[in-house]
């Protein structure tokens, strides 16, 4: 049956997803169509395609304890000189982020895994691209805000073409969003100069 490249993530929603894809593809980076906008709870791994309908299973039994949370970007990091990255930040939304992403690899489930680095949600910009890039997007972005009520996240596949195409989303159990997280989804902005 073979093996299949997976990811879990949160998509950041319109208009912002679309927002930050063309400036990412703006900076040069030449995967920025291949792979929706997002926060990542689960990155790329390979399973056996034979194991995904346990995969979605853990899944919905992840989303099902969960409640939606409200999620804020704003302002830019890096991750240079470790990793040629350059990303918006998640100011509000983190720790609800931290906690999904170790429910999703837990030890009992069927994609536990060790993570390359400490786990930093985050919507990358920029990635592998050269340093003058890489500092344009930094500044560029550094003025961007967003916000939206998360209510649940998705499965991805990477198909052989390198794209990234959802597979399936999962609602979070409870309809209930917390006020703060209830405000009708903003524009993103960027800083006039």
């Amino acid at each position: 049956m073979g093996t299949v490249t997976i990811g879990v993530s949160i998509a950041v929603p319109e208009p912002h997803g679309s927002l930050l894809q063309q400036r990412r593809a703006g900076f040069g980076d030449a995967a920025a169509y291949c792979i929706p906008t997002h926060v990542t709870l689960l990155p790329p791994t390979e399973v056996a395609a034979g194991r995904l309908p346990a995969i979605q299973a853990h899944l919905v039994r992840v989303a099902h304890s969960g409640r939606p949370f409200p999620m804020r970007l704003c302002g830019t990091g890096t991750f240079r000189p470790v990793s040629p990255v350059v990303f918006v930040q998640v100011v509000e939304g983190a720790e609800a982020c931290d906690r999904l992403q170790k429910q999703v690899r837990d030890a009992s489930g069927p994609v536990a895994r060790e993570l390359q680095f400490p786990y930093h949600p985050h919507v990358t910009v920029a990635h592998g691209i050269d340093e003058a890039a890489m500092d344009r997007a930094y500044e560029e972005l550094s003025g961007y805000e967003a916000r939206w009520p998360c209510t649940g996240f998705s499965l991805y596949e990477q198909g052989a073409d390198a794209v990234w195409r959802k597979l399936r989303e999962f609602t979070f159990g409870s309809p209930v969003v917390p006020p703060q997280a209830a405000a009708p989804a903003e524009r993103g902005s960027l800083p006039t100069h």
